[in-house]
C-alpha cells in the first residue's frame, strides 16, 4: 500500500487532547491514530447508509429459562440468509454466551440483535459492526 503524506492545521488545545488520546489508546504515532479514526468513520457511514456490513452479536442468557433456547434458534433460522456462523459457550451453571456472525444490510443485522435481545431470559446483548471493505 502506497502512503501519501499531507499537512493538517489543528488548534493547539485540540492537538494536545489528540496526543493524550493517542497515548491512552497505545497508538504508535498520530498517523496510525488518524487512519484508525478515518476507518471507523467509514464503518459508521456504511451503517448509517444501510450498506452491507459484518456484525458480531453476543448474547448472554440463562439457559434454565423455559423454551429460551428454542426461541433463540427459531430467530436464528428466520435470519439464516444473513447468519454466517454461531458459537455457543458455557459461562457458568446458569449462563451461556451465544456469538453470532452475520453479514448483510446493517439494519437487518440490527433487527436480528434486537429480536434476540428482547427475548425474556436474555440478560445482555451487544452488536459490533465493521465494514466489509
Amino acid at each position: 500500500m502506497k502512503l501519501k503524506r499531507f499537512g493538517v492545521a489543528i488548534p493547539e488545545d485540540l492537538l494536545a487532547r489528540f496526543d493524550k488520546f493517542i497515548k491512552n489508546k497505545n497508538y504508535k504515532n498520530r498517523s496510525e491514530a488518524i487512519r484508525d479514526l478515518m476507518r471507523n468513520k467509514f464503518v459508521e457511514e456504511s451503517y448509517e447508509k444501510n450498506k452491507e456490513v459484518v456484525g458480531v452479536i453476543s448474547i448472554v442468557y440463562n439457559h434454565h429459562k423455559r423454551e429460551l433456547v428454542d426461541k433463540i434458534i427459531d430467530i436464528q433460522h428466520s435470519f439464516q440468509n444473513i447468519i454466517v456462523a454461531s458459537q455457543h459457550v458455557h459461562l457458568s451453571d446458569d449462563n451461556c454466551l451465544e456469538v453470532i456472525l452475520a453479514r448483510g444490510k446493517a439494519k437487518n443485522i440490527e433487527k436480528l440483535k434486537d429480536n434476540l435481545a428482547s427475548i425474556k431470559g436474555v440478560t445482555h446483548a451487544t452488536l459490533s459492526i465493521t465494514a466489509t471493505v
